[in-house]
């Protein structure tokens, strides 16, 4: 369906309404400011210690896997020397005792160093159990945290988030309403500007939020609401100050009935 022609008035007046709208939500987010992305960072550095928590405990079992198998050796190379001395009581020269000998010298050997390993094993285990006691520390922190940011933002959703969107639906509305140029012309002023203020009206001889004073012919023309007027300096649209403070009072008891 084509859009209603429209006065430059009405346009001027449209677009001011579209304004405070996207203000309006733009307060709503500036509120909540920087909670989401503080949640976000916690949920991702409580995930990542569960993962390093998970991998110290994992690691644990693998140290104690080879305690095990190096004391399993130990008991191996005591039954060989076990098997080795009887031997040696049936030889028949002194080679095969010597051989035998040598035998059981390299189990004593296989012994030592494998009470080395368990006790360097045993060494890991101590630190490793600290870590992890830090880790769980550190992670029922972070986890508090988030849980208190996690409440803090809940409760800020819960007061605007239904305004927020019935918000947006409006600002969707109000650009059906006016012609696609000019919607393009505001949403790029805005994305340009500060403070996303695409159309502002005259304060004290100079556009809202700027220091640059507006010539006289120009507020006149302005005030007459003949045609669309930027201001050189931002680009901004600009309305007259009477214009603006009828549409803030209609706004503001649309805004109510949110």
């Amino acid at each position: 369906m084509a859009k209603k022609e429209q006065t430059v008035e009405e346009r001027l007046r449209a677009l001011y309404d579209l304004q405070l709208i996207d203000s309006r939500i733009d307060e709503i987010r500036n509120v909540r400011g920087e909670l989401p992305l503080e949640v976000r960072d916690l949920e991702d550095e409580v995930a990542g210690l569960n993962i390093r928590l998970e991998k110290l405990v994992s690691s644990l079992q693998v140290i104690d896997n080879d305690i095990v198998s190096k004391k399993n050796l130990i008991e191996e190379s005591k039954s060989l020397m076990k098997k080795y001395a009887e031997q040696q009581k049936n030889v028949r020269n002194n080679r095969e005792f010597n051989s035998l000998t040598k035998e059981i010298e390299f189990q004593e050997l296989e012994i030592q160093l494998a009470d080395k390993h368990i006790k360097e094993y045993k060494s890991q285990i101590e630190q490793k159990k600290e870590v992890i006691s830090e880790t769980k520390e550190r992670l029922k922190e972070r986890e508090n945290h988030l849980k208190h940011k996690k409440s803090e933002l809940d409760a800020i959703l819960a007061e605007t988030e239904k305004e927020e969107q019935a918000l947006i639906s409006k600002s969707e509305d109000y650009k059906e309403q006016i012609e696609e140029r000019l919607v393009a012309a505001y949403d790029r002023i805005r994305k340009n500007v500060k403070n996303g203020l695409a159309v502002v009206a005259i304060e004290r001889g100079a556009s809202g939020g700027s220091f640059f004073t507006i010539p006289p012919q120009i507020q006149v023309e302005i005030a007459s609401r003949k045609k669309v007027i930027t201001d050189e300096h931002s680009g901004r649209i600009l309305v007259d100050a009477v214009l603006a403070e009828e549409q803030k009072e209609k706004m503001a008891k649309l805004f109510s009935k949110f």
